[in-house]
């Protein structure tokens, strides 16, 4: 190639190199900080859509999670209350079977009916009091299942249902407790006729907790679910954007070593013009 003081294509030839080694070493370095291979679309349009594609869909993970968090708690809350109410309503059949005896005095009596009244107080406030974020299966105040979201598009759910335990101003509850806390227990007779109301009330009361129970086992299940599908997706999307840092490393010192020979490279064949000049020296 001929020596030429206007066109040095040694020099050029090494600037692009050097620029080229450059422009890699500007990527090896964005994929190092960000710990990403594809972090935006220009990197990789197809995968960058898949990504953002599949992080739309753990976000709608993350509204499931918190529903499905939020409807355990509610369960977990009523379960608690119910097993209490259970145990209670076993004490009120204790009370009644002891009104049924013929042969108590007056007084025996009036303290059997005390105790049946407190108890029934107990139940009231357990019921009314069972609650988890504004929300209670029992005190009345909800009348139809309540629906947790259970997929990302939120076109799925799943439901606990509501026990009416609610007791009204005048003492009476005509849910699943078929009591009533003003319940005339005078005579053995009324208690007898009021004990077959009580083992009617604990029957519906177990077979709802039963269906409770069922309910947040379900729930529990999802949840369990929906964090392994996270966690798969979370995986999916590593595997699709994410860089092999080892990989990078790497490469960004091979890249610091060709920069450092493309810089030295440029500055020789920048010299190239001026040995020209010895051409002309006597």
């Amino acid at each position: 190639m001929p020596a030429s003081v206007h066109t040095n294509t040694s020099a050029m030839i090494a600037l692009q190199n050097l620029n080229a080694t450059n422009r890699n070493m500007d990527e090896v370095q964005k994929r190092i900080s960000t710990g990403l291979e594809v972090s935006t679309a220009k990197d990789n349009s197809a995968v960058y859509s898949i990504a953002q594609s599949q992080r739309a869909d753990l976000s709608g993970l993350n509204a499931v999670k918190d529903s499905l968090n939020r409807a355990n708690s509610i369960a977990d809350v009523s379960m608690a209350a119910g097993e209490s109410i259970s145990d209670l309503m076993n004490e009120l059949r204790e009370k009644v079977i002891g009104l049924k005896e013929t042969s108590i005095d007056q007084a025996s009596r009036t303290a059997l009916r005390n105790d049946y009244t407190a108890l029934i107080s107990q139940i009231k406030q357990i019921s009314s009091n069972a609650t988890f974020n504004g929300t209670n299966l029992f005190d009345g105040t909800v009348t139809a299942p309540i629906s947790f979201i259970a997929n990302a598009d939120a076109n799925s759910a799943l439901e606990l249902d509501v026990f009416d335990l609610n007791f009204n101003s005048a003492g009476n509850n005509t849910g699943i407790i078929t009591l009533s806390s003003a319940a005339d227990l005078s005579t053995a007779t009324l208690a007898s006729a009021a004990l077959g109301f009580l083992d009617a009330s604990i029957d519906n009361l177990n077979s709802s907790l039963g269906k409770l129970g069922a309910q947040a086992r379900q729930i529990e299940g999802h949840l369990s679910f929906v964090a392994k599908l996270d966690d798969a997706i979370s995986a999916g999307i590593g595997n699709l954007v994410d860089a092999d840092m080892a990989k990078e490393s790497s490469r960004l010192q091979a890249l610091q070593v060709q920069q450092q020979l493309g810089t030295q490279s440029l500055s020789i064949a920048n010299q190239g013009p001026q040995q020209i000049l010895s051409l002309f020296q006597g």
